[in-house]
Order: structure tokens, then sequence, then C-alpha cells
């Protein structure tokens, strides 16, 4: 079965496409008019071998808030239309990466509940303007919109860093590498890996 999606969405500030393949190799075409915004969004393509395609018009002169946080939201729900009923994943990743000074790891769970937990960053990273316009307090909000909307447990810790470019961009390889393993076919499950037998919806009684 194809694990692809196609998602459009439309409003006041922003025109966004999102098409994805989790089994691809990891291609992209990203154009958001945020060009920093546009480096990440590559680096999780390249390093989650997710095939991406993504399509976005918003109102940067303004600034570059609502295009970020409106292509995160269509991007986490491109990937829980793909993942499907999950059914044969291994369910869990966890990655370290390095970049150079900084080390992050990433944590996933594709459980169907949202939960993002995002610890690390050093003072004053939030304040940061990378590339001229991608503030560094996009980074939180762009992993908070994806684990919604996905319906995943995310969790991204920062271990080490100093430069805003590394810190934010090992924080994506790290999603990517985790998401990769956790929507990895395992050839030994026959079923969804879940005692509830599902993991669909917003259960949020900790027993899947």
């Amino acid at each position: 079965m194809s694990r692809t999606a196609r998602i459009e969405r439309r409003t006041k500030e922003s025109s966004v496409l999102v098409e994805v393949d989790i089994d691809g190799t990891g291609k992209t075409d990203v154009s958001t008019g945020v060009g920093f915004f546009d480096h990440m969004l590559d680096a999780f393509g390249r390093h989650s071998l997710v095939d991406l395609t993504v399509r976005t018009e918003g109102d940067t002169h303004i600034d570059a808030h609502h295009t970020v946080e409106d292509t995160a939201i269509i991007l986490g729900q491109a990937l829980r239309q793909a993942l499907g009923d999950k059914k044969g994943i291994r369910r869990f990743g966890d990655a370290t990466v390095p970049l150079d000074e900084a080390l992050v790891q990433g944590v996933v769970d594709l459980s169907g509940r949202p939960y993002c937990v995002h610890t690390g960053e050093p003072e004053g990273q939030i304040y940061v303007a990378i590339g001229g316009d991608y503030q560094g307090s996009l980074t939180r909000h762009v992993f908070e919109s994806i684990s919604f909307h996905a319906q995943i447990a995310l969790h991204v810790r920062v271990l080490a860093g100093r430069d805003p470019h590394h810190l934010v961009e090992a924080q994506y390889k790290a999603f990517a590498r985790a998401f990769r393993d956790a929507a990895a076919l395992d050839p030994r499950e026959t079923g969804v890996p879940s005692t509830k037998g599902t993991l669909e919806g917003d259960g949020t009684d900790g027993s899947k």
C-alpha cells in the first residue's frame, strides 16, 4: 500500500500545498519564501527519506510566522494521512545527531497521541533571527505543530551547541532520523504495534 498524501489549504494568511511519500528516497522540492525554513525542510526530507514537496505562499511581508506555522500544520496532517493505519511499523524511533559543536536527541512515538517536549536550547536562542526572517522561537512551534497534527509524541533535546544555525539544523535532522526509524516497516510485525490494536485517534489513557 502506498504511504503517500497530498494536502492543500488556503487561508487569508497563506496558501500551502504539501505532498509526502514516506517510502521515498529523500527527494525534496521545497519553496516557502522563507529561505532558512526551506533549508530545514530539505534536511528533514533528505534524512527521513521522505519524498517531500512543499509550495507555500504566505504573508511574509508581515513576518515569517504564519508561513512557517501553516506549513508545519499541513506537513503534520500529510504525515498522519500517509502513515495510514500504521500496520507493520516499528512505531518508535530514537536518534542522536551531531552537527559540529551541536548535539541533539530526537525521539518519536507514532502513538496517535500528540505530545511535544522541547528542551535544552541555550538562553537567547528564541530571539535569534537566522537568515534574516526565521526567528529562533519558530523551531519549537514547528515541532509542536507537527506533533499535534501528525498525532505523534515527539521529544527534542538539545544536548550541546553554540551556533544558532547548527542548533536548529541538528534538531530537524534528529527529528528526521527518529521519524525515519519509527515509520520503517518491521518484517516481524504483522499487525499494529499496540496493545489496543490501533494507533489511531486521540487516546489519552496511556495504554497504547
